[in-house]
């Protein structure tokens, strides 16, 4: 019996309903340290796609680990049934794919693009008329199917080889790529021999002073770590921006955020100062639950993230397309290069801490600190 098109449309739905689902809970079980970092880790690593869909594949992939069904806890390549097949690989029998959500999108013409009105809906195969502009944008949301490598087999994977970073030494070109950056946005970048001269941080930005001065007395690993850091305040946080009373903590959590997701692209362990606490900052925001900020911060720190990282001419790991992959069709779910007017700010002086876990939270601002306020 062939099925209606409401049922159709009600059999999409579900599924959409049921990926809610299955985020907000995967997103439930995130508000921890470890799994935060690991989860933005791997999205690090698969920034090619939406978080939301990068956290669906993670957690789908660490049941089917579990289940014994493919060899190893952590993805390394995902597409389409029909792009493995391009790639000369076919998905093993047996193998459910992950459920993701993908954008339905539509082309638009216009021959005043500056009028919003002026916009209408090209046909299938409908040309523009002379003159006219033409957009794509989104115009609804369908459920989708991706496998890992992992659960195909086939001919081999181009592999590019892995750099192998000194231990405590900045990937080449990290520092000048992020200074750069800094730069570019009206700040001073000046390094200070110790963090006495920053109240007892690792790195200060002052948007008073348009200055962002990291400390000397660390690795060089551990400088360009604190550089990106400061760049996420930079580029997130500054009074001038829309949304000036961001909450103090959600702000420190989504600077380290992006310096996380920075350093794992450059196969950087930063595991020794990341974020446990979260869960704390997030429970902190009045009329918010805590997944929601979670969910939020997580795609606010990707976008950031992946407009430095496609900035930096540095040597980067992949971004979870299998390599001779045609992109194309994932470049809808990519962010637009430039960033995005969503980006908002904190006044004031944001300061990367040193860990002190017996005098206040991890990622306590040193300049609250100063001003005797606890977080």
């Amino acid at each position: 019996m062939t099925k209606t098109r409401e049922q159709t449309q009600a059999a999409r739905e579900a599924k959409l309903d049921e990926l809610h689902e299955r985020l907000t809970g995967a997103v439930e079980t995130l508000v921890s340290g470890d799994d935060w970092r690991r989860a933005l880790a791997f999205a690090a690593r698969f920034r090619a796609r939406s978080f939301s869909n990068s956290i669906l594949i993670w957690a789908q992939h660490q049941a089917a680990y579990e289940a014994g069904r493919v060899p190893e806890p952590m993805p390394s390549y995902v597409a389409g049934y029909r792009q493995w097949q391009a790639l000369g690989r076919q998905v093993q029998k047996g193998q459910p794919g992950y459920m993701i959500v993908a954008p339905v999108t539509g082309r638009f013409a216009s021959s005043n693009p500056a009028d919003a009105e002026s916009w209408r809906r090209l046909g299938k195969g409908e040309k523009p008329l002379p003159g006219e502009v033409v957009r794509s944008k989104m115009i609804a949301a369908r459920p989708a199917y991706v496998w890992d490598a992992s659960q195909t087999s086939g001919d081999l994977l181009p592999e590019a080889p892995a750099p192998k970073l000194l231990e405590g030494d900045s990937p080449a070109g990290l520092w000048d790529g992020l200074a750069e950056l800094v730069e570019e946005r009206g700040f001073e970048v000046v390094r200070v021999p110790h963090e006495g001269m920053i109240h007892g941080a690792n790195g200060m930005t002052d948007y008073a002073a348009k200055t962002v001065a990291v400390r000397q007395n660390m690795d060089t690993a551990a400088q360009a770590k604190t550089l990106a850091h400061e760049l996420g305040h930079v580029l997130m946080h500054g009074p001038d921006q829309e949304d000036a009373r961001l909450h103090r903590g959600i702000g420190e959590v989504e600077a380290e955020s992006v310096a996380l997701m920075i350093g794992a692209a450059h196969r950087m362990d930063t595991s020794g100062y990341t974020i446990p606490y979260v869960s704390t900052w997030a429970a902190r925001v009045d009329g918010k639950e805590p997944v929601e900020i979670v969910k939020a911060t997580g795609e606010r720190v990707r976008k950031t993230a992946l407009a430095v990282l496609d900035q930096l001419d540095t040597d980067q790991v992949a971004d979870g397309t299998p390599p001779g992959l045609d992109r194309e069709t994932l470049q809808r779910d990519r962010p637009a290069r430039e960033r995005s007017a969503s980006e908002r700010s904190t006044p004031g002086q944001r300061v990367e801490p040193l860990p002190e876990p017996s005098a206040r939270p991890a990622g306590a601002s040193a300049a609250a600190a100063v001003q005797g306020r606890r977080l």
